[in-house]
């Protein structure tokens, strides 16, 4: 088989088409033993892949290995006793291995996706999805709250917007150009507001005194804005950090105003509370299955250009998922 190989950690230019593979072998490292086997129709790449492909991240791969974290496909194997069946159409998140014809999936972090959603956007939906969908249950949000969101036009931007499309009162993205704000406004946002602007000033009138919660996969220079954007009792969300730098919180800023920063990740959430996985699987494919969420594929790329995705994510030029349609 073929993939996009990682051949050394030295950043996205170290990513190069092969054409011969082995056959994928035995189970995922992170399935438990169950070997669950999908023909690749469609792959998508997010910042851990770009963290990856310089040895950053803290689930990477020795290299040699193929990149790609995300997928849509045809399952080919299954257990016997999985919910699975050859022939389902799925989509996933592998950590690793995905941009390759066929990919072993991890069946607690993978769903089933209707006839209705594209292969490209099977392939952008599981990870950024389940982690805005995670976000907002950490957040407590509940419908009528004000929700800002930082990196706007991003993956995780443009699924935490139509997540709370027509829910948040409003909902308010923040982007650094025209073209972002066209794609935050086509996912949901109610307010637009720019990085180049007063932006934290301004999210404060549009909620009436301060936002409820910030939802921030950026990090940077705008954390301390973001805590001052809030109302009494706001809540700010870590996803990430794709600007680089980690900031560093003052405490008394969250005394005064009963503020409160909280930690986004899934996986040892999961691990600690094993039922809340069922929970969210059943949440994702239903959301899928009655059509009210849309992954926005900013970027398709076919198979033998697909060594520029990385590229994309690294230049900051992605406008939802970057997707590698096989």
């Amino acid at each position: 088989m073929r993939g996009l190989v990682v051949r050394e950690t030295t950043g996205p230019g170290a990513v190069a088409l092969v054409d011969d593979l082995p056959e994928p072998a035995g189970a995922h490292a992170w399935a438990d033993g169950e070997r669950l086997l999908v023909e690749v129709r469609a792959a998508a790449v997010s910042f851990p892949d770009l963290l990856q492909s310089r040895g950053a991240y803290q689930h990477g791969m020795p290299v040699p290995y193929v990149t790609g974290g995300e997928y849509a496909g045809v399952v080919i194997e299954a257990p016997v006793d999985s919910r699975f069946r050859p022939g389902d159409r799925v989509a996933g998140f592998c950590v690793w291995g995905a941009a390759a014809e066929r990919v072993l999936a991890i069946p607690r972090y993978t769903v089933r996706i209707p006839e209705a959603l594209s292969w490209a956007e099977g392939a952008a939906f599981f990870l950024n999805y389940a982690t805005a969908w995670f976000t907002l249950h950490r957040a407590g949000f509940e419908d009528g709250e004000s929700v800002l969101v930082h990196g706007a036009a991003g993956g995780v931007g443009t699924a935490t917007l139509d997540l709370l499309r027509g829910r948040a009162k409003p909902a308010i993205a923040v982007v650094s150009s025209d073209e972002k704000e066209e794609v935050a406004r086509a996912c949901g946002a109610d307010v637009v507001l720019r990085t180049d602007e007063a932006w934290s000033d301004l999210a404060r009138e549009h909620a009436h005194g301060g936002v409820d919660v910030v939802v921030d996969p950026v990090g940077g220079d705008r954390f301390t804005d973001s805590l001052r954007a809030l109302d009494v009792g706001g809540r700010l969300m870590v996803v990430g950090f794709a600007e680089g730098s980690i900031p560093e919180v003052k405490v008394n800023r969250l005394l005064l105003r009963n503020l409160s920063v909280v930690g986004v990740a899934l996986d040892p959430w999961q691990q600690r509370f094993p039922g809340y996985g069922p929970d969210l699987i059943a949440g994702l494919e239903a959301a899928a299955l009655d059509g009210s969420v849309r992954p926005y594929v900013g970027h398709r790329l076919p198979f033998a250009e697909g060594a520029d995705a990385l590229g994309i994510l690294d230049r900051r030029e992605a406008h939802g998922k970057v997707v590698i349609e096989l």
